[in-house]
């Protein structure tokens, strides 16, 4: 019923895609009526347009930038002024940029027609002339000492139309279609722009990148490898830098150098996703604002947008460090006492899958439940109960059970454990060790606490209550129960660790060894993730169960998601061939609006339903 209620309305309204474009399709007009008047300019007057346009949204700002600039000059005037008053200055200022913003959009908004008839005049005449020739500027005379497509002949500047592109030589032959202005405008409009393979999203991200950067607060393109970031900036640069725009890539340039730092200061910047993420938390661990090279996050465009802001956007960038002290020797003289453990449990594991299935087939689902849960809580990744939790009606069982010892706050859960050595949450990637566990791992003639946390706050009162004891011998015995309690924690925690290494990571899925090393495989794409390390000593757990050279610890000093790091720009947009079946996450996580825009010509090809076929068994 509902089916037929929205196929009703979509026949009376459209869908969402149609309504979408026609809301949108007016500025095509708009731009195309600019671009026929920019026909009859000379190549001069085409770039005094720019300029114009400058001047206008200057114009426009700079009653809000001349009340921002006062009190800023306030500040630095004031170096004694109360604490409280100061924040109440920058309070105002901070609500004073977001009105900045909000009328610099309404400018640009109003200027997007003669902004993209100028982008387009250019590529025309870039395709058709060959050659623009212009006064020469201090910015040409600046490009021709880089660059070979511009040539300085006397007070003359010639902008030819060949220029390198990673490594190889282009010559400009293309002026956007109508389909592409469309694109341009959902950019600029902060929404993505679902077009498909090969309808040109790289020539469509010159239109809104030239409108932001008109301005000045930075406009960045973001990619997913440093190829297509440093491939992207040389191919559409030259649209920009004839307009007097700088143009640079974060990927060439060194972290933390002036070089980065000037990328940054480009009206338009390429990179990857992860060096703009990284360069942040570096600039978050910078000293002083100088050793800073990033400004305000103004306005992003981002490349293949369902892959950066939905399959890898929960990923943790993370800058580590070593700790003080390695604990390589404490790694491998655990790791027996963790074989033993682990096969004990393979064991108990094997032996309640087989009585699960036995009390199954008899009929008795309540104790096979309870037996195929047990054996799932203590080794999920067997083989043998993956196989049998794919049969029909195996899954609703263990997960009837799982419900039932869950309710209450989980108070049954203990009577659940109770033949298990340790458990194993595979949503939380954790492992605990039960009572039993500890029991097995301490050796006979060892301490029954020797994997037992002390109970600080009993035994320091203890310790303190204790009128028997003089200062001295108060404080010695205080040092002694800190220092345990430190070794034991150091301890559990490598344990753990071993323990989360041989029953959660498994060889050649989660990670493989290549040249000795243990290297992490990503999960979404399959690929080598190089340089990487799992934090907090799950990395060298693994070195130790691989046998391979356990290398120092880690810690992290900074970590943010790419999601985390792109919510935090002012105006967030993006661009990919498949993007509508995300809609929904979009907008939850990003209030960011999926567009369909056409194709410029008409797909010929029949486009039919996925089929999946269940693997035969």
């Amino acid at each position: 019923m509902l089916n037929f209620l929205t196929k009703g309305i979509s026949k009376f309204f459209g869908t969402k895609s149609e309504r979408d474009i026609r809301e949108i399709t007016p500025y095509v007009e708009l731009i195309n009526a600019e671009f026929t008047k920019l026909s009859a300019l000379t190549d001069d007057q085409l770039r005094q347009q720019t300029a114009e346009l400058r001047t206008l949204i200057g114009e426009r700002l700079q009653p809000v930038d001349e009340q921002i600039t006062a009190l800023r000059q306030r500040i630095d005037e004031e170096p004694d002024m109360d604490v409280n008053e100061k924040e109440v200055v920058f309070n105002q200022i901070d609500k004073l940029d977001l009105e900045h913003n909000k009328v610099l959009e309404v400018v640009l908004l109003e200027l997007l027609p003669r902004a993209f008839a100028i982008v387009k005049e250019t590529a025309r005449r870039f395709k058709e002339n060959g050659q623009l020739d212009v006064a020469v500027t201090v910015h040409d005379q600046f490009i021709a000492a880089k660059k070979a497509n511009v040539r300085i002949e006397e007070d003359r500047a010639i902008w030819l139309n060949k220029w390198d592109a990673a490594g190889n030589e282009i010559t400009w032959d293309m002026v956007h279609y109508d389909v592409q202005l469309l694109g341009g405008v959902v950019l600029h409009q902060g929404k993505i722009a679902e077009m498909a393979t090969g309808e040109g999203k790289t020539l469509v991200s010159t239109l809104p990148a030239f409108l932001n950067a008109l301005g000045g607060k930075g406009v960045h393109i973001v990619t997913v490898n440093d190829y297509l970031a440093k491939r992207d900036s040389e191919w559409n640069a030259p649209l920009f830098e004839f307009h007097g725009m700088t143009v640079d890539c974060i990927d060439r340039h060194e972290p933390n150098t002036d070089e980065r730092r000037k990328a940054y200061l480009a009206d338009i910047t390429y990179g990857t996703n992860n060096e703009f993420g990284f360069d942040y938390l570096r600039d978050n661990m910078a000293r002083t604002p100088a050793e800073q090279v990033q400004r305000k996050h103004h306005y992003a465009m981002v490349d293949e947008v369902d892959s950066v802001l939905i399959d890898d956007a929960r990923t943790p960038l993370i800058i580590s460090g070593p700790v003080p002290r390695g604990d390589e020797q404490e790694f491998v003289a655990l790791k027996p006492r963790i074989l033993r453990l682990v096969d004990a449990q393979k064991q108990i594991a094997q032996a309640l899958l087989i009585d699960a299935k036995k009390r199954i087939a008899s009929g008795n689902t309540k104790e096979g439940g309870l037996s195929l849960f047990r054996a799932h809580r203590g080794f999920p990744k067997t083989k043998p109960l993956i196989k049998f939790l794919s049969e029909t009606g195996m899954q609703a069982i263990m997960r009837s059970t799982e419900n039932e010892f869950l309710a209450e706050n989980q108070k049954r859960m203990p009577e659940a454990d109770a033949p298990l050595l340790f458990t194993i949450e595979e949503k939380n990637n954790s492992v605990e060790l039960t009572e039993k566990g500890i029991d097995f791992l301490t050796g006979e003639d060892e301490d029954p606490a020797f994997f037992v946390l002390p109970d600080m706050a009993i035994q320091l009162n203890a310790i303190e209550t204790n009128t028997e004891l003089s200062e001295h011998d108060r404080l010695v015995q205080k040092e002694e129960l800190i220092r345990d309690y430190s070794i034991k924690t150091q301890r559990i925690h490598t344990v753990n660790q071993l323990l989360k290494a041989y029953a959660l990571f498994e060889k050649d899925v989660e990670y493989v060894i290549m040249d000795s090393k243990v290297k992490i495989v990503d999960e979404q794409t399959g690929r080598i993730m190089e340089g990487r390390r799992y934090s907090d000593g799950l990395h060298q757990a693994i070195e130790a169960k691989e046998n391979v050279k356990v290398e120092d610890a880690t810690q992290t000093y900074a970590t943010i998601t790419l999601q985390n790091y792109f919510r935090m720009y002012h105006k967030l947009c993006g661009m990919t061939g498949t993007a509508e079946t995300e809609a929904g996450e979009f907008w939850q996580i990003y209030k960011l609006d999926v567009v369909v825009i056409p194709t410029n010509r008409a797909i010929v090809r029949a486009d039919e339903q996925d089929k999946v076929y269940k693997t035969v068994r």
